[in-house]
């Protein structure tokens, strides 16, 4: 969940540097720093508890000069935030520099037997372990920077990418990672280092993406070498970068937050294009089409994510069972690893994750592989883990997403698994070829249909006035809506910090109920589908207690809009298709509603991107 960045050659090392944490600062900002390694082989660590506007602000009279450096952006694991726990580390010599991601899980037996021989620790991190680790093998074996690197990632229990810098070896940068991303950019005559290409698309399109149990040897004016854990040398992968620059600045707008939810009809676009075709009667997938026998005879889909990815597999749950009436379960990576699960070889395991590094469903895709069943990967991040470690899958296409909060890649999350439970009725003749045109042509309209709902804008911004100051929210929803109702109290909860609870609207007489009073709004989704005359049973019950009703209905509804205080009005569409739509006004809400509290939308306290961390 932290930023690692790294750069060698005869650019401005700062500088590079710099940009890049601000661009991976999505990744966590609890603190920042950098190592830079000047022409004679000194090492300058500069750190900072905050952001990296904190760090700029500290650097600003100190000498930056260098010609290879290393830093970092923390999200805490190891110790509170603070200038002694950021990043970078320094060995007890002084002779070593690292940055590290992720999580060492036998820290504090590796901390208490350097103790033992003479070693003093300035940081409550697991980070400083491991580079006096390196230093005393160096030191003991009397071996190189490389060697004592290689050697104790094998005394190394846990999830890593490092970056280390050494004084005796100035024009050097050895890298690995072990269940935490890393990728190193090639370019002329320099090389990249980061936990994502986003430092590097301005300066490259070629990279290399670490595996697991890899080593970077990066060295200047020296092809790049990249070895295993176990001394064998590695193939090296050079990929083309498919990422522009305007696709990580905000265009105008104040915030990523806002830039992506506006930019959701189009990588909506995106994300359909050449899969809905011959006007819409047509699904093409190939992960689904070069793997027609998994899905034919699966007897189970299990879906398995965390977060906002969960909320997008509950409605693959819908999608699935409904379109292709295979059963499918819905679990929680982090729980699923831990809970014996039940695998089958006939299961089809279905693994979400924006980012492509989630830790916890990662380790879920493990579990499943070992049980022998088939794993589809859903993912935005090309070149991530989760695309390597599942046997196909399908990428959402929505492009990077910056804002911690996800908006675009949630629906195009939505929108895949719409278009993969087509694919499988399709296969499976489980749906007529009249009703999956009518979705179909559906589906190429939703851009269209987008668009349309985002011109509730300026409205919404006024309604947020209304709601700034609630300290409890209640959202609402039934069958396909339900997923929605939890998807919208997560974003208020995460960027307004506002306690908010999802719930299906039915359940709510069986408990919530009892908090509905007028200080407590409640966010009805109520689109005109086959539970349309219950939900409006749900509205009376809550009007009928005092409570402050924002609906979301569909356009010319004329029951809900009578009885709600607030309406918000959607295109009307097939009922499977309306949780994309209708999640857009509540990404909307929650946005505004954080604005007008003076909150960072696009960096939300104790929150980041990627959880690569357990």
């Amino acid at each position: 969940m932290c930023g690692i960045v790294g750069y060698l050659g005869d650019g401005n090392v700062y500088d590079i540097l710099i940009k890049g944490l601000h661009r991976l600062e999505y990744r966590g900002y609890d603190s920042a720093g950098v190592a830079l390694v000047d022409g004679n082989g000194e090492i300058s660590v500069f750190k900072t508890k905050g952001k990296v506007s904190n760090l700029e602000a500290f650097c600003a009279d100190k000498d930056i000069d260098a010609r290879v450096g290393i830093a970092h952006t923390r999200w805490a694991t190891h110790g509170e935030p603070s200038d002694s726990n950021a990043h970078p580390h320094f060995s007890g010599d002084g002779n070593i520099a690292i940055v590290h991601n992720g999580t060492i899980e036998n820290y504090k037996l590796l901390k208490d037997a350097l103790i033992q021989h003479g070693c003093e620790f300035h940081s409550e991190t697991d980070t400083e372990v491991l580079a006096q680790l390196i230093e005393y093998i160096r030191v003991t074996n009397n071996c190189s920077l490389l060697a004592a690197v290689r050697e104790a990632l094998n005394q190394v229990v846990g999830a890593y990418a490092i970056a280390v810098v050494e004084k005796n070896d100035p024009d050097t940068i050895i890298a690995a990672r072990q269940s935490s991303p890393l990728v190193i950019g090639i370019g002329n005559g320099e090389y990249f280092l980061a936990s994502d290409a986003t430092p590097f698309v301005e300066y490259t399109n070629e990279c290399v993406y670490l595996k697991d149990g890899e080593i970077a040897e990066i060295r200047r004016g020296q092809p790049l070498k990249i070895t295993t854990l176990d001394n064998q040398e590695a193939e090296i992968d050079i990929t083309k970068l498919e990422m522009s620059i305007s696709q990580l600045e905000k265009g105008g707008y104040p915030h990523f937050m806002l830039k992506e939810i506006f930019e959701q009809p189009d990588t909506l676009r995106d994300c359909i294009r050449g899969r809905v075709v011959e006007n819409g009667t047509r699904i093409i997938l190939n992960g689904v089409n070069d793997n027609k026998e998994k899905f034919l005879n699966a007897k189970r889909i299990i879906i398995v994510a965390c977060g906002t990815s969960w909320h997008a597999g509950l409605l693959g749950r819908y999608l699935i069972q409904d379109m292709c009436r295979i059963p499918v379960e819905v679990e929680y990576a982090s729980e699923f690893r831990y809970s014996k699960p039940i695998i089958y070889k006939d299961d089809v395991v279905i693994a979400i994750s924006q980012s492509g590094e989630t830790a916890d469903t990662l380790a879920a895709i493990q579990i499943a592989k070992e049980a022998g069943a088939f794993v589809f990967g859903i993912s935005n991040v090309v070149g991530s883990s989760i695309p390597r470690e599942t046997y196909s899958g399908c990428y959402i296409h929505v492009g990077p997403e910056i804002g911690v909060a996800s908006t675009k890649a949630f629906t195009g999350q939505v929108m895949v698994l719409t278009l993969l439970a087509l694919s499988i009725a399709q296969l499976r003749n489980t749906m007529s070829q009249d009703k999956i045109a009518e979705v179909g042509n559906h589906i190429l309209r939703i851009p269209d249909y987008v668009e349309k709902v985002l011109k509730l804008n300026d409205k919404i911004e006024r309604l947020s006035l209304i709601f700034t100051y609630a300290r409890n929210f209640l959202y609402l929803g039934r069958g396909y809506s339900y997923p929605v109702a939890l998807e919208g109290a997560l974003k208020l909860k995460e960027i307004s910090y506002i306690h908010a609870e999802g719930y299906p609207a039915a359940e709510m007489k069986h408990g919530p109920i009892a908090l509905i009073d007028q200080e407590m709004p409640t966010v009805i989704i109520a689109p005109q589908d086959h539970l349309y005359e219950k939900i409006v049973s749900n509205v009376q019950q809550v009007k009928a207690r005092g409570g402050n009703i924002l609906a979301i209905v569909n356009e010319g509804d004329t029951v809900i809009s009578n009885i709600a205080d607030h309406v918000l009005e959607v295109p009307v569409m097939p009922e499977c298709l309306t949780p994309i739509i209708t999640s857009v006004p509540l990404q909307l809400l929650s946005y505004y509603i954080a604005i007008n509290k003076g909150k960072d939308v696009d960096m939300p306290r104790n929150l980041a991107k990627s959880v690569t961390v357990e």
